[in-house]
C-alpha cells in the first residue's frame, strides 16, 4: 500500500500465529491481505470522526492461541465407534479443530473470536472419505441420538454450521472432495459435496487433460466467497454466484442429488426435467443440513469460452433512471449479461474510489457532462456465451442505457471490479483490527417494490449515526432482482446483533424475501415463518419431522425449526 501519500495505518500483512483465534477468523489465504486505499481510508475517517491517531492502536486482533480445553461429552464407546468408521487419523477431539468447524464467517463469529469467546462446539470432528462412511455415521448418530453438523467451505454468513447442541461435525472438505463422474455427452459432472469451488473450476476448465474431454467447461457458479466455498454449501443454502443472471442460481444448475438422512438414503435421478409430482430436488436444495447430509450432487456444466466475454460499464444520472434501464434490459428478451451489477449513489461514490476511477480522465469527463456525485449510479458487468449472442446483447443493452441518459465508461471499471471481486472480503479483517465492522445483508424484491424497499432499508440503516450503507442490484430477472446492502460502522457485538435484526424486521415490513442467496441458517431462522407465511412454514416443519424425527440434523435454530420466531419490532 505504498501509494499512500500521508499517514498509513499498520495494516496487518503477516500470516496469523498457528492455532490462534486469528487463524480461524482471518478470511482466505493466510498470507494474503487487502487494505483500504488512501481514498477509502479518508472516507472512513471523515464518516466516523476519527483521525490518524486513532489508527495507531489496534484492538482485538485475536492473536492468542486457542489453548483452553472444552470437555467432550461423548462416551469412549461412541468415540471408538467413529474411529472404526473413518479411521483413527480422521477423528479430532482438540478444542481448536472443533472451534474451526463450528464458527464460519458470520460477523458475530468474527467478533467472538476477536474476544476469545468459545461456545457451541461439536464434541468431535470427523473427516469422512466416502459416501458409505457418511451413511454409517448418520445411521449410528440416529441410533445414539447424537447431533450432526457439516462443514464444506465454511463461508457461511448465517451461523449455518454452528454446533449449538454439541455432537458430531463432518468436515467434508478434507477427504470428501473428488469428482465421481463426468458425462460430456450430457454436459454434467457429479462430485462429492466437499469439493471446493476453485478445484471444480480447475478440473472443468482443463477438462481435456483432467477428464479426457473434447472441450473445456465451467460450472458458472462464482459467489464472492468462491475461493473458499464448497459445492455442498452452495446447494444446501440455495446459493447464487455473481454470474447467475446468465448461468442461474444453484437450483438451476443442480440436476440430481443424494443425501444420507436418518430415515435412509434420498437419491434423485439424472433427467433434464420431470413431471413426477413435487420436485424432491427442490425440497432438498436449501434444506441447510436440517434433513440430511448431502453426499453426491450432479451439476450442469457449460462450455468455457472466456474469449467471448465483453465487458461494459455505464454511469447513470440517477437511481431512478438506472432502475428503469435495468428493468427494460431484463425484460428485453435478447438474453442476459452474466454479471449485472448496478450500484446506488452512495455505493457508486465509494466504488469509484475503491477501484481507482476517481481522479482519472473518466471521472473528469463524468463531471464535465453533469453526472453529479451522490446522484450518479455505476452499472457494470460482462457477457458470457457464444460470440454472436454476446455481441447482440451488448448492442441491445447499450441502446437502452443511452435511452435513459447513461454515459458509456468502457470496460475499465469492470476490469477493476474483477480484480477485487474475490479479494474484497480480505478488507474486512483490516478494518476489524480497528473496531470497524463491514458486513452484508441481502434480499429479493420485485420491480414494483424495489424503490420502496431500497428507500425503507436505507432509511433504517442510515438512522444510525456515522454509518455507511452501500446498496447494489445484482442477480437480475425479468420480474425483479436481488438488493444487496453493505454497511460499515463502529459497533460492539450486542449492537450489531440488534442492528442486523432490525434489517430483517424491515425486510418483512416492506415485503422483501429475507434472503436471495445467503440462506437462513440460525441467524435468520426466527424470521422465516414471517417471511413465507404460516402454512408454507408448516410444510417445512412437516418435512423436518419426516426426515429427522429426533432432530439430530443441524439442530439449534437452523431454518428456525427449534427456536421461537421473532417478535417483530418494525411493523
Amino acid at each position: 500500500m505504498s501509494n499512500y501519500k500521508g499517514f498509513m495505518p499498520e495494516w496487518e500483512h503477516e500470516a496469523p500465529p498457528e492455532r490462534s483465534f486469528r487463524s480461524i477468523l482471518k478470511w482466505g489465504n493466510p498470507t494474503e491481505y487487502k487494505c483500504p486505499n488512501e481514498r477509502l481510508y479518508k472516507v472512513i475517517k471523515d464518516t466516523f470522526g476519527l483521525d490518524d491517531e486513532y489508527f495507531k492502536t489496534k484492538q482485538g486482533e485475536g492473536l492468542d492461541k486457542v489453548d483452553m480445553e472444552v470437555p467432550v461429552n461423548l462416551s469412549e464407546e461412541q468415540i471408538q465407534k467413529f474411529r472404526e468408521i473413518v479411521g483413527n487419523d480422521n477423528v479430532k477431539l482438540d478444542t481448536y479443530t472443533r472451534l474451526r468447524v463450528s464458527y464460519g464467517n458470520t460477523m458475530i463469529d468474527l467478533m467472538r473470536l476477536r474476544n476469545k469467546i468459545v461456545e457451541n462446539l461439536p464434541d468431535i470432528v470427523l473427516y469422512p472419505s466416502n459416501k458409505s462412511q457418511i451413511e454409517d455415521i448418520v445411521s449410528y448418530c440416529s441410533s445414539e441420538k447424537i447431533p450432526i453438523y457439516c462443514k464444506a467451505g465454511g463461508s457461511t454468513v448465517t451461523r449455518g454450521m454452528e454446533a449449538m447442541k454439541g455432537g458430531v461435525s463432518l468436515d467434508l472438505a478434507v477427504n470428501f472432495n473428488k469428482v465421481v463422474s463426468f458425462n460430456e455427452k450430457n454436459q454434467t459432472i457429479t462430485v462429492e459435496s466437499g469439493m471446493q469451488g476453485p478445484e471444480l473450476e480447475r478440473v472443468l476448465n482443463n477438462a481435456k487433460d483432467t477428464l479426457g474431454a473434447k472441450g473445456s467447461y465451467t460450472c458458472g457458479h462464482f459467489p464472492q466467497s468462491f475461493e473458499y466455498s464448497g459445492v455442498g454449501g452452495w446447494v444446501v443454502t440455495r446459493g447464487a454466484g455473481q454470474n447467475s443472471s446468465y448461468y442461474g442460481k444453484i437450483e438451476d444448475i443442480v440436476i440430481c442429488q443424494e443425501y444420507a438422512t436418518p430415515v435412509g438414503i434420498i437419491k434423485t435421478e439424472e433427467y433434464p426435467a420431470m413431471a413426477t409430482g413435487p420436485s424432491i430436488d427442490q425440497i432438498m436444495i436449501g434444506s441447510e443440513g436440517a434433513f440430511g447430509v448431502l453426499t453426491h450432487v450432479t451439476l450442469r456444466v457449460f462450455k468455457y469460452m472466456p474469449e467471448n466475454r465483453i465487458r461494459f460499464s455505464y454511469i447513470f444520472p440517477s437511481w431512478e433512471n438506472a432502475q428503469a434501464a435495468a428493468r427494460e434490459i431484463t425484460q428485453g428478451e435478447f438474453g442476459m449479461p452474466s454479471v449485472f451489477r448496478l450500484s446506488d449513489p452512495e455505493e457508486t461514490s465509494l466504488m469509484l474510489k475503491l477501484y481507482n476511477v476517481e481522479g482519472t480522465k473518466l471521472d473528469s469527463i463524468m463531471k464535465r457532462k453533469g453526472f453529479k456525485q451522490m446522484e450518479r449510479c455505476l452499472f457494470l458487468g460482462f457477457t458470457d456465451g457464444e460470440i454472436g449472442f454476446c455481441k447482440n446483447m451488448k448492442k441491445k443493452l447499450h441502446k437502452i442505457c443511452k435511452k435513459y441518459g447513461a454515459m458509456y465508461l468502457t470496460g475499465y471499471p469492470t476490469k477493476q471490479w474483477e480484480k477485487g471481486r474475490f479479494r474484497d472480503p480480505y478488507m474486512r479483517d483490516a478494518l476489524g483490527d480497528f473496531g470497524i465492522v463491514i458486513d452484508t445483508m441481502e434480499c429479493s424484491v420485485t420491480w414494483d417494490t424495489m424503490s420502496e424497499v431500497h428507500r425503507g432499508l436505507r432509511e433504517y440503516c442510515k438512522a444510525r449515526p456515522e454509518t455507511i450503507c452501500l446498496t447494489h442490484m445484482s442477480h437480475v430477472y425479468p420480474q425483479g432482482a436481488n438488493l444487496y446492502f453493505i454497511f460499515i460502522a463502529r459497533m460492539e457485538m450486542d449492537e450489531y446483533v440488534e442492528y442486523q435484526a432490525g434489517i430483517l424486521d424491515n425486510y418483512v415490513k416492506y415485503g422483501a424475501a429475507i434472503s436471495h442467496h445467503h440462506g437462513i441458517g440460525k441467524s435468520f431462522g426466527p424470521w422465516l415463518e414471517h417471511s413465507i407465511g404460516e402454512n408454507c412454514y408448516d410444510i417445512i416443519k412437516t418435512l423436518k419431522k419426516h426426515f429427522d424425527p429426533d432432530n439430530i440434523m443441524n439442530p439449534g435454530g437452523t431454518l428456525g425449526l427449534d427456536v421461537e420466531r421473532r417478535l417483530l419490532k418494525y411493523k
